[in-house]
Order: C-alpha cells, then structure tokens, then sequence
C-alpha cells in the first residue's frame, strides 16, 4: 500500500502544471504571422528548400532557420544567399512586428507586396532580384524605416516605369535610399534633401530627367550616385547645388547631361573624397581649389568640354585622375596656359561659354580657334571676330592682357554689363559693340580707333542729381582725363575724345556718321591687304605642299598624306623604323629625295600605316619562330622595333579577304584605333599592301588567361594566387563596361568573350582584345540581328538560340570567365563526366551547397575562411551574371563595384615587377611601366557575405563620333 499523498504536495504539482501550460501557451508563435511564414514556403518549393520549416511554430525552440523572433512575434526574415525563387506572398505586411528582412543571393519574382503599415520594419535588403511591380502605397507608414535597398529589379516596366511617391518624405529616419537600376522616372523629388537623416541616395542607372532641386544645397548627403540616366532626356542643368553640401563624400554624376562650370565650392568640400563627372557637358576650367583638396582620392572629369589648365591634385593617383577629351591647354597636370590663352578662356566665361566656341576654343594654341585671328609672324591675337553669335553675359577685363589686339568685333549680340577699360590696348584700332544691351560708362580707347558702339540703349546715359537737372560736371559717363575741346564741325571717331557733356543720342549719331566714312576707306584699304594676303597665303601653302607632299616606304603601296602642316595637332608622329621610312620632300618634275633623318613618319591621326617592309622586318619575315596564336583569320606574329616596342602583327589570309572584306577592314579600322582603354588591347596600326592584310597590335608577353588556368603545368608557369585573379576579373569587367558606355547613344558588344581573348601583361594585369568583333547597337538599345560569332560554353542562351545579341550577353560570358577563375574548369570541357561537362550548368548546381563549392574551387588556390568567403562573393555575382533571361544579369558597371572591394583587400602593399601592360599611347613608356594604381574605392559595402548596395560606376571613356557605316567585324578569335 503507498502512504496517502500530501494536500500540499498535490497542489504544488498541479498548479506548476497549470503553469507550464499557460507558458507554453503564450510561447507559440503568432497564428498570423506562421500563416504568412507558410504562404511563402511553400512560393519558394517547400521544405526541400527550407528543411527546417516544419510545424505550426516558428518561434519554438528548435526555431526555423533564418527566422527571428522576439517571444511569440517574428521580427526578422534573412533568406540572403539560399538561391530561392518564388514570389513574396501578399499579405507579408501582415507581420506587423517585422524589424528587418534580407533577400539578396536569391531571385524572387513577379509583384512586390506593398509594405504598407509594417511601422516597425527599420532595414529591407531586396537587391538584385526579379521584382516587376511596386505598388504606389508600399511606403506608407514605414515610420521606422532607416535603409532601403532594391538594386536591379526592372519594376513598372509595362506602364512606362515608376516615379518615387510622396509617402517617402514622411520617412525622417531613412539614412540610406538604394533604388539603382530600377527603371525609376520623372524628376527628383525635392523632399529628399529634406529627409533629415538620408546620407546615402543612390539612383543610378534609370530614366530620370530634369535638374538638380536647388534644395539639394542644403541636405546632408555622404554618398550620392545619380549616374548612368538612360533615358532620352538625362539629368541636365547646373551642378552648383552639389558646391554646398558640406557632408558630402562620393558623388557620381557620370554619363548624363550637366552643363555649365565645375563650382569652386565644390573643391572646397573637406570630406569630399570620389568625384565622377565623366561624360558630361560641363564646361570652363577645373577650379583650383581642387589642387589643395587632402581628402580626394578620385577624380574623373573625361570627355565634358572643359578648358583651361589641368590642376595638379597631389592626393590623386594617376590612375584615379582621368581627363582626356577635353581642351586643356596642355595634358600635363600643372603646367600653365598662354597668357593670351588664359586672357581669351576669361572672356569665354564672360560670355556663358556658347558651346560651338567650347568646341573650338581648345588646346593652347588660339591661332586655330574660330573668331580669333593672328599676327602670321608673332602669332600674337590681333583680332576677335564674333559678331551675331547670340553672344550673352559681358565682355570680360581680362581682354586687356591682349596687347596686341586691334580688332575688336562683337556687334549684333545680347552683351550686357559695362565695356572694360583697356588702357594697355595701344594697338586697338576697330571696335565694333554696336546692337548690344551695354550699359554704363564708354571707357578711353587710343587716339585714332575706330569705334561703334550705336544700338546700346543704356550706355553713356547721364544720372540725374536729387535736384533733378542733370549734372554735367559730376556725373559724366567718360572718365575726366578724357574731357577735351570737340570740333564742332570735324567731329573725332572716337566718341571718348568728345568732351562732356553729351547724351547717349549723340553718341550713337557720332557713331553712325563714322561707321559710314569707315566702312568706305575700310573697305578699299580691305580689299587691298586681303588680296596681297591671299597672293602670300597661296605661295606659302604651295611651299609647304612642295616640302611636305607625302611619305614613302620604300617598295611599299602604301602613300600617307598628311591633313595639314606639321604642326597641326592632329597629326601623329610615330616611329617604325631606322631602315623602311624616309620623310620626302618631292620637286617639280615628282623625284623624291631623303629630307630628314629623324624617322618619324607623320599620318593622320587615328589612320597608321605601316610599310609591309617594315613588318617584315620586324618578324624575320613573318618567321614560324615568332608565331605566338593561330586563329580563323590568320596568324599572329610578335616582332620588335627599332626603338624597342614590342608588337603583335596579326596577319590576315588573303583567302578569306574579299572585295567587302576590304570594305570591312577600312571601316572598322577607322574606328578601332580610336578605342583607347588601359584595359583594351590597343590597336597601333594595320598595313594594306597587295592582298596582305595586317593589323598591328600592341604586345602582351604573358599571353591568353586561358594558358594560365589550364595549361599552367604544361608550359611550366606559377598558378595563378587569389590576388591576380580577383585583380584579371576587375580588370576585365572595367574595359567591357567602357565597351558597353562608350557614347550616350550606343554601345558596343564584343560577342566573343572568353579566357582566351584576355591577355596578360608583365605584371599579370589584364586586357581584353578580338573586341573588334562588336557592333554598333541600335540608338534605342534594343538586341539587334547578327550573325553568331561566339564561342559555344560562354554563349548567352539567347545568342546561341536565335543569334541575337545584347550587352548582357556579353555579361553572361563575363559571368563564365568568373566561374573558371574560380574553378580552373573550362567552359566547355568534353573530357569531364558528363554531369560537368558545361561548367555553367556544374556551378550553378554546386553552388547552393558550401561543401561543395568548396571541393570545386581551383586546388592551386589556398583556401583560408577569408578568401572562401571572397570566392563565395565572386561566385554569387558569376551566377547573376549567368542567369537565363538577358534581364536578370546585371551590368557591367555592377561587375566593377562588386569585384572593386575583393581586390582592394586582397592588393598586396608592394607589387613586384614592372606595372604597365603593353603600350598606352596617351603616355610615355616610361610611364606606363611605372603605372599601377588602385583604380577605385572601395565604395560597395557587403552584408551577410554578399552586396548590400550596389554602387554603379562607369569608368569610361566616351567614344569618338562612330562612321556612318559600321561594317560586321572583320577579326577573329586567334588566340593574341
């Protein structure tokens, strides 16, 4: 029998039982938010995706994975880099308690909930997914939201886009707003200077337009991208608003349309440390208080039409400072303009900078701009001719450090403001202002000059005293020095010799009556000087035809005639060779005899040939020894010239040239040796003699990527280290994005990107080439219809399928070439089991696993936590890349800042060797051996192992005006 139980103890038990129900009652999870949490299980395959997401309880312990909670509510959803696809279910804003939520590494689709009413949400990470809709009420009541980030999900596409709704300025603690590449429209909205806590805005890369909001001088940015505006229309107007910014630390204006001057305010930003204003319309000089910025680490102002001299920025790399095709007086950070030049680049200030003198008023030379005319022998300016140009602003003073001028001729424009005085003007002998808005005094010109200044309503107008009368001792529009005794019957032609008083009527009558004498003794003594000029002039030019007809290569078809006098700027001079060149100097009856010895032959710039006998003579005469690629066109060969340069002669069979052929080869040889890029190989020249076709290359000597990924064992060369092949990838995506932004209304595509078209300089940096194989694109950036010129394994599933092409296209090989950096695997491998055969296929299977995808990166590579998570990145960004549908893969803007980061942190302190790869014709060789620079900061952040912003640079250059005729490629792949 067991002994009676105790009252107490029974009661004990039972209220702790009671106790353990209640609790366990209060712990379950929210039924709402389990619904929810269900709905998009089973969007994204169910539990073969989420194992853990078993039962009705979330909250439980064992919790789901990537669920938090916080007692029975859930408060965070990270599903970062689980490689799910589905749709978010509709009701999500139902979890009311939601903090946070992360979506990146996957691929969610179809509409965006709205978010509406989630007032507890504080960060959203949804970049680089499929989303294709927003609703116009997600904002609302997001009163605890702090970053936004939804990077690359086209959204709104089928009602023309989507415009930012007011409810955003109702989010005071929003501090970061990421919505690059999202087909966002319309204007900026002015709220967004008046979000009080917002320090990151990123729009880059969408369809906005209009202006800066003139509120945006008072807001409080750090980070600011509105680069790469796509649309007809981009960003334009002023870019001063951005001067006053106090805070601000990167801003990115690249690719759109801003005009106007650089503010000097903005150089005197103290944070300011990246600066994009590439391929703008911005004009005037680079103000100097850049020179003393501390804090600037990049600076690319190329391609605007900015003038004056380039400021020498000391805290700048020579890689991170970028300025080429504008009309500095000289390319050499520093060094000064001409006094005259300088004076002449004021009054184009003065005037507003109309934009056809912009064009015109470049370099250091203004003996060559329009309006402007020079001594033949001095060279000094001795006239400006503008008149009728809707001329507006004032005449600036600094036309009096031209003391030389004589004529001075800006009549029939809208010029406001006061005539400078020009006391040193000694010279001056025409001034023509007449039919302008001048007002003012007439200032002293020399005795003599002849000077209209009739049509100007306000100028030489007397003040009246408090009296009322006018007072004609005190206030007389000429200077008193100026006063003398007027002829009454003689008047002078200068009306600053009259002495006062005398109204603006007479003045303008004085003129008149002047003008019409002038303009019939002018125009007899004209005609006299022109014709005695034009007899010199014509002698001069025969001269010069006779001393300069052309240059010879001896036993050579080719004839170079040069477009202009040697000193024109646009001629190059080059050097080929001690024994083939001779610089002719040609007599009457056509012999040619040996001028100079100095071997430069002159060409046209963009346009060199060079003697077959000079190849030859480089190449033993194209001996097998110097073979270095064969390829479907011909056969490369290295050779060495005269002053050392080494050069890839790719020598084309005549078989496969035709008649078109020819046509093709001219046309895009016209435009190819134009493409500069430190990441392009560079095309120096090409020859035509015969049925020869030669292109002339600059030379890589360590050859194709390709080699050092799977033949390195073979030709007994060191496996690549994880730093050479995060920096080959940067390098690589930094010269397809200039390929694919090299002017605002087209793009290039290279079509044939792989390992092997990537060649290796000394230092192991990387440039693509076979980029001949691109065509212009269409103006509305549509795919266009080409023939398939790819290899098969890094073909866009659309490009294989149906041949057509886009950018993206390129983007999906790029992705490839990612993959066997990481892997050492080829693209294409037949001698692989069949389940990795195509490596896309292999690693976009392996990758959701980590073990995996460890096992499957390359066994040369060693393998620390660190660098398995920087492969890991890479590899996230080689399967976005290699996505099916073209509109899925990001751009190759996305490329550079998502590699920039990687190879910032793993760039060793010293690089060994020599630092330049091949030749770069923008600089001396010297130089170019001694280049290597961090090309960008690091401006992307990651979260949770992957992008949390995606920061879109263009680092390009924009490309001269493309032929009217742009023919399918001639080139191959060779393997150069």
């Amino acid at each position: 029998m067991f002994a009676p139980v105790p009252f107490v103890m029974v009661a004990t038990v039972i209220v702790t039982t009671l106790y353990i129900s209640i609790l366990c009652t209060v712990s379950a999870t929210d039924p709402v938010h389990v619904s929810v949490l269900k709905e998009l299980l089973q969007n994204v395959g169910g539990q073969t995706k989420l194992p853990s997401w078993i039962g009705d309880d979330p909250c439980a312990s064992p919790s789901w994975d990537h669920i938090e909670c916080k007692g029975d509510s859930v408060v965070g959803i990270q599903l970062q880099n689980l490689n799910l696809q589905g749709q978010l279910p509709a009701s999500i804003n139902q979890i009311k308690t939601l903090q946070s939520i992360a979506l990146q590494g996957n691929n969610f689709t179809g509409p965006l909930p709205s978010f509406s009413g989630l007032s507890r949400l504080q960060t959203a990470y949804l970049s680089f997914q499929s989303f294709t809709y927003i609703p116009s009420d997600f904002f609302q009541g997001l009163s605890s939201l702090t970053l936004f980030s939804i990077d690359n999900s086209q959204l709104n596409v089928s009602s023309g886009g989507w415009s930012l709704p007011e409810d955003v300025a109702d989010l005071q603690k929003l501090s970061s707003l990421s919505l690059t590449s999202t087909h966002l429209t319309g204007s900026i909205p002015s709220f967004l200077a008046n979000l009080p806590s917002l320090q990151s805005l990123h729009l880059a890369y969408n369809y906005l337009s209009g202006t800066i909001p003139p509120t945006f001088s008072s807001a409080n940015f750090i980070s600011l991208q509105l680069n790469n505006q796509l649309g007809p229309t981009p960003l334009s107007g002023s870019i001063a608003p951005f001067g006053s910014i106090q805070s601000l630390s990167e801003l990115w204006l690249q690719v759109n349309a801003f005009s106007g001057p650089i503010p000097t305010s903005l150089g005197e930003l103290v944070s300011l440390r990246d600066v994009r204003l590439n391929d703008n319309q911005l004009v005037g000089p680079i103000p100097s208080t850049f020179s003393t910025s501390t804090a600037l680490s990049t600076f690319f102002v190329q391609h605007n039409h900015l003038n004056g001299a380039l400021p020498e920025i000391p805290s700048l790399s020579q890689a991170n400072y970028t300025y080429e095709g504008n009309g500095f007086c000289s390319e050499k950070p520093g060094a000064a303009c001409g006094e005259e030049v300088d004076a002449l680049l004021g009054f184009l200030g003065g005037v507003g900078y109309p934009m056809d003198l912009v064009t015109s008023w470049t370099g250091n030379d203004a003996c060559t701009w329009i309006g402007i005319t020079c001594d033949p022998f001095t060279k000094a300016v001795v006239t400006i001719n503008l008149p009728h140009r809707h001329l507006v602003g004032s005449i600036s003073p600094t036309i009096a450090n031209l003391t030389s001028l004589q004529n001075l001729i800006l009549n029939d424009n809208n010029l406001t403001g006061v005539i400078p005085s020009v006391p040193f003007l000694r010279s001056l002998r025409h001034v023509a202002l007449q039919n302008n808005n001048l007002s003012g005094a007439i200032p002293r010109f020399p005795p003599g000059a002849d000077v209209d200044v009739s049509g100007n309503p306000n100028l030489g107008k007397l003040t009246s005293s408090p009296s009322g009368s006018s007072d004609k001792s005190n206030q007389s529009p000429f200077p008193t020095e100026m006063h003398g005794p007027p002829s009454s019957n003689n008047l002078p032609s200068n009306p600053s010799s009259l002495s006062p008083p005398i109204d603006s009527l007479e003045v303008q009558h004085l003129s008149r009556k002047h003008s019409i004498i002038g303009a019939i003794v002018g125009g007899i003594t004209g005609g006299i000087c022109m014709a005695s000029l034009a007899i010199i002039l014509l002698v001069f030019i025969a001269k010069k035809r006779k001393r300069y007809n052309r240059v010879r290569s001896p036993n050579s078809t080719v004839l170079i005639h040069p477009s202009g006098l040697l000193d024109d700027p646009e001629i190059l001079r080059f050097t080929v060779s001690n024994r083939s060149i001779e610089l002719g100097e040609t007599s009457q009856a056509g012999s040619t005899r040996s001028r100079t010895g100095n071997n430069m032959q002159v060409v046209e710039a963009g346009n060199l040939l060079i003697s077959i006998e000079v190849l030859r003579n480089v190449t033993d005469s194209f001996s097998q020894k110097n073979v270095v690629g064969k390829g479907g066109f011909g056969v490369v060969y290295k050779g060495e010239l005269d002053d050392g340069t080494k050069i890839a002669v790719k020598r084309m069979e005549a078989s496969v040239i035709n008649s078109k052929g020819l046509e093709e080869f001219q046309s895009e040889i016209a435009v190819l040796t134009k493409v500069r890029h430190r990441h392009l190989v560079s095309l120096l020249g090409y020859c035509i003699h015969e049925n020869e076709r030669l292109l002339v290359y600059e030379f890589m000597p360590l050859g194709p990527l390709s080699q050092h990924l799977f033949e390195y064992a073979k030709l007994r060369l060191p496996p690549l280290n994880i730093t050479r092949r995060f920096s080959i990838a940067l390098d690589v995506a930094r010269g397809m994005e200039y390929l694919h932004s090299l002017a605002h209304e087209a793009s290039f595509i290279h079509r044939d990107l792989k390992s092997s078209n990537i060649l290796l300089g000394d230092d192991y940096r990387a440039k693509v080439s076979d980029f001949g194989l691109v065509r212009l694109a269409s103006d509305d950036k549509s795919s266009i219809q080409t023939r398939l010129a790819g290899t098969f394994g890094y073909l866009a599933p659309e490009y294989a399928e149906t041949g057509r092409v886009t950018t993206k296209s390129d983007v999906f090989s790029f992705g490839v070439v990612l993959m066997e950096l990481i892997t050492g695997r080829k693209a294409l491998d037949i001698t692989a089991a069949e389940e990795s055969v195509h490596l896309v296929a292999w690693f976009r299977r392996i990758c959701s696993a980590s073990d995996d995808f460890r096992a499957a990166i390359d066994s040369t590579i060693e393998i620390t936590d660190e660098s398995f998570q920087s492969l890991r990145i890479m590899a996230e960004f080689a399967k976005h890349c290699t996505n099916r549908e073209p509109w899925q893969r990001p751009d190759m803007g996305h490329a550079v800042n998502v590699l920039s980061p990687l190879v910032e942190k793993w760039k060793p302190v010293e690089i060994d060797g020599e630092e330049a790869i091949g030749i770069d014709l923008d600089m001396t060789l010297p130089q170019a051996l001694r280049k290597w620079q961090a090309y960008e900061s690091t401006a992307a952040s990651l979260e949770s192992g992957y992008l949390t912003h995606s920061n879109l640079d263009s680092t390009t250059n924009s490309m001269p005006s493309r032929p009217a005729d742009f023919a399918v490629s001639f080139m191959s792949s060779d393997g150069r």
